[in-house]
């Protein structure tokens, strides 16, 4: 398969969401003129800024000193627990792992000091003359004649500031490794703050996009609203984001157009709404926001009503790609059953998945399962003794599966599996994605120079030790199968296990074919061929295209569309993933 150079990729890092008949205000100055304006109508301009946890309140309340020096400022974070007594609330959910928590049902009120966020809320109601309350949280002293202001970012940019040295919301660990922020974050700060959001929405007069400090973006109620409309209501794709790791590879740095700086790019995500941000266009003017604004306000029309009944407002779907060309091996792994995953760490459903192989160098192998006759005490304890000896003999325990391009390997929870080297994988999961218990990682640390987390007592508990060459060749090889085809087109099964579900289907086409949602959400990736063109049979929605290697979402409310090849005469392929038992085929 031709490789292009970044400097020709069509791949699109920046895909973008008209938004018609509604306007931004981009610029501190610009934004603060405009919530000024809106204030000015109440008897008493009152502005409450809620931010979300990772927010730059030092650049927040730089631009309101300049932008409106009438109004008094209060931080309604004076009012948040002190960081000791935060965390010590929290230990139980944090856990000492590096890795891991335990999801937490907190709600923000209980970081607060009740006494003194009551006597915030007595100094609000009181002010005579423009008042600013901000912080996460702000909302919780908002008296009712407040303009309300959501300000808002994507967790990746969360992710880059805890990198840089930024701390977790109140936590004195700005040393701490990234690892153990991200897990302060993903299991307890973004799930609270979400559930906030979600309190706050329904009285919000205006939308704040803070990724950029110096650029911050400001839409109002309409436009916000007109923005979730538009999403439910054509195919879209999210913004993607991109990361080196000790096993990457070179394969996105040319396909996907990236910057050839780093020396490598291992994984990516392009598909999950939980992690990814969706960009929306007013005229000139564009905002960022994170995308599960959309799954949380839209659910019915983004997820159908078989889907949302099933998960409520999450997305379970996701798509990444993980990327071994000239790089090296993933970690050898496991992931949790379900019953495990639910006990120890409050979570609904696990991690089945799948990888799709976009690409494979001659001699790529996947990694999966066990060879016969594997005997678990010896394995775990050549795997225990790895971890000083840095000496491991994966082939001697684990099958190496020969991989060629759009062969597509299943792999539920309880398999031991990696890629090799020498992949480029389009990895299909479910959501639950960071709950990788590494048992092997080939003796290496990662780009932080500190070991990577190897977790055998989680991977002894939960291997299936039955998952053996037979029963690899049985279940989870050669399970394509054709199960439709039409002028120009054929439709196959691509094999997903029966104990996933998920549900995936390849079209190769030369010709238009058709597609129906069927009341379920559809994500798509196009796995061949140089572009596509997505269509309403209707006229629903304006011609999209997709190029090569571009994960695509299909809401459940678009119903009908079709796709058929941007280049005349040429075949394409997608791959197609939906909730199984929630759609008709």
């Amino acid at each position: 398969m031709p490789r292009p150079d970044p400097a020709h990729s069509r791949y699109d890092r920046q895909p973008t969401i008209p938004v018609p008949g509604h306007a931004a205000h981009a610029g501190a100055d610009a934004v603060c003129r405009a919530l000024a304006t809106a204030a000015a109508e109440r008897a008493v301009p009152i502005l409450v800024i809620d931010t979300y946890p990772g927010t730059d309140l030092d650049a927040l309340v730089t631009a309101a000193t300049t932008g409106l020096p009438d109004y008094t400022l209060i931080n309604v974070e004076d009012a948040a627990l002190a960081p000791d007594i935060l965390t010590a609330r929290l230990e139980r959910f944090l856990t000492p792992d590096r890795v891991f928590g335990v999801m937490a049902p907190h709600d923000l009120l209980e970081f607060y000091d009740a006494t003194h966020l009551a006597a915030l809320r007595t100094r609000i109601a009181r002010a005579t003359g423009p008042t600013l309350v901000y912080g996460w949280g702000a909302a919780l002293a908002a008296p009712a004649a407040a303009v309300v202001v959501v300000a808002d970012l994507a967790r990746w940019e969360i992710q880059q500031r805890q990198r840089r040295g930024q701390p977790n919301w109140h936590a004195d660990n700005a040393d701490d490794d990234a690892l153990r922020k991200y897990k302060r974050g993903y299991f307890i700060e973004w799930r609270v703050a979400d559930r906030h959001k979600q309190r706050v929405f329904p009285h919000m007069d205006f939308y704040l996009d803070v990724n950029d400090p110096a650029q911050p973006v400001l839409i109002d109620r309409a436009a916000f609203d007109a923005s979730l409309r538009v999403t439910v209501e054509r195919p879209f794709r999210l913004v993607p984001f991109f990361d080196p790791g000790v096993w990457g590879g070179q394969w996105m740095k040319a396909v996907c157009g990236l910057d050839p700086t780093p020396p490598n790019y291992a994984w990516a995500f392009d598909g999950v709404p939980e992690e990814n941000s969706l960009r929306y266009a007013y005229g000139s003017v564009t905002l960022e926001m994170p995308a599960m604004n959309v799954t949380l306000q839209r659910p019915l029309e983004l997820l159908g009503p078989r889907t949302y009944a099933r998960f409520g407002a999450e997305f379970p779907i996701r798509f990444d790609f993980l990327d071994t060309m000239q790089g090296g091996n993933l970690s050898l792994q496991v992931h949790p059953m379900t019953s495990y995953i639910q006990q120890q760490f409050g979570v609904a459903y696990t991690q089945n998945e799948s990888y799709y192989l976009l690409d494979a160098a001659e001699g790529a192998v996947v990694y999966l399962g066990l060879q016969e006759g594997t005997d678990p005490d010896r394995m775990l304890a050549d795997l225990d003794a790895a971890q000083t000896t840095g000496q491991f003999d994966a082939l001697q325990y684990v099958n190496a599966i020969p991989a060629r391009p759009h062969d597509h390997f299943p792999i539920p929870a309880g398999t031991v599996h990696c890629s090799g080297a020498g992949a480029m994988v389009l990895e299909i999961s479910a959501t639950p994605y960071i709950f990788t218990f590494k048992l092997w990682d080939w003796g290496r640390v990662g780009l932080d120079g500190l070991p990577r987390p190897i977790h055998l007592e989680h991977g002894r508990a939960n291997i299936q030790w039955n998952r053996d060459t037979a029963w690899v060749q049985r279940h989870l090889l050669g399970l394509t199968e054709e199960v439709a085809r039409g002028d120009g087109w054929v439709e196959e099964r691509t094999g997903l296990d029966d104990l996933q579900f998920i549900e995936t289907r390849r079209h190769w086409t030369s010709a238009l074919v058709a597609h129906h949602t069927a009341n379920t959400v559809n994500v798509l990736n196009l796995v061949a061929g140089t572009a596509a063109i997505v269509e309403s049979p209707t006229g629903r929605f304006e011609p999209f295209t997709v190029h090569y290697a571009e994960t695509f979402i299909v809401p459940a409310a678009v119903g009908a569309y079709t796709i058929r090849p941007a280049v005349a005469g040429e075949r394409v392929a997608t791959l197609k993933a939906f909730v199984r038992g929630s759609a008709e085929a």
